[in-house]
């Protein structure tokens, strides 16, 4: 089993003169890194105004979803913040910055919220998820009640969706997410 549930997936590129070639997701060397779902969406937004936040978001049981993010066009800052109850690290979050350039990946399972940062204008960002989007299940906590140390200059306002703006704080979620004793550490 992974020792850490947030992965950060760093896939090869191969080039040449064309350009570049990558395997962006393969079940079996997925496996090999600890990460075993099967996913079954595939989801792709648009984020135009620099400084766009999106999340923190999670979907409870029994649609809980896995997630493999990345961006396809732009730069975004893409986190994952603890919420297993029980978890000595409940609240805590890792982040990393996902590029079209660099082609990072974010491995999110379920027990965590996820959102990301866009860093400039007109961001593409694609993920897979391992269960349907489920309205009846979908949940998530405010953006700044966790502490999370966002890359935007000091004193800005991200764009929030009206439904991000009035989501709970991390102090008032009562998480329905079981610890699953995979502690959360830093992102290599």
């Amino acid at each position: 089993m992974n020792d850490n549930p947030v992965k950060l997936i760093e896939p090869r590129r191969f080039g040449d003169a064309r350009g570049w070639f990558t395997e962006v997701y393969s079940e079996a060397a997925f496996a090999k890194h600890g990460i075993d779902c099967r996913f079954v969406q595939d989801n792709h937004s648009l984020s135009v105004p620099q400084f766009t936040l999106r999340g923190l978001h999670f979907q409870v049981p029994p649609h809980g979803q896995d997630k493999l993010v990345r961006c396809i066009r732009g730069r975004i800052y893409d986190v994952a913040v603890d919420v297993r109850a029980g978890s000595p690290t409940y609240g805590h979050w890792v982040g990393a910055e996902l590029t079209a350039e660099n082609g990072h990946q974010l491995f999110v399972p379920v027990g965590f919220a996820h959102a990301f940062l866009t860093l400039e204008p007109d961001c593409e960002v694609t993920y897979k998820v391992s269960d349907v989007y489920a309205p009846q299940c979908d949940g998530g906590i405010r953006w700044d009640s966790v502490g999370i140390d966002w890359p935007m200059p000091a004193g800005t306002t991200p764009e929030l969706s009206a439904k991000d703006a009035v989501l709970p704080s991390l102090n008032e979620f009562d998480s329905p997410f079981p610890y699953d004793g995979r502690p959360l550490t830093p992102l290599a």
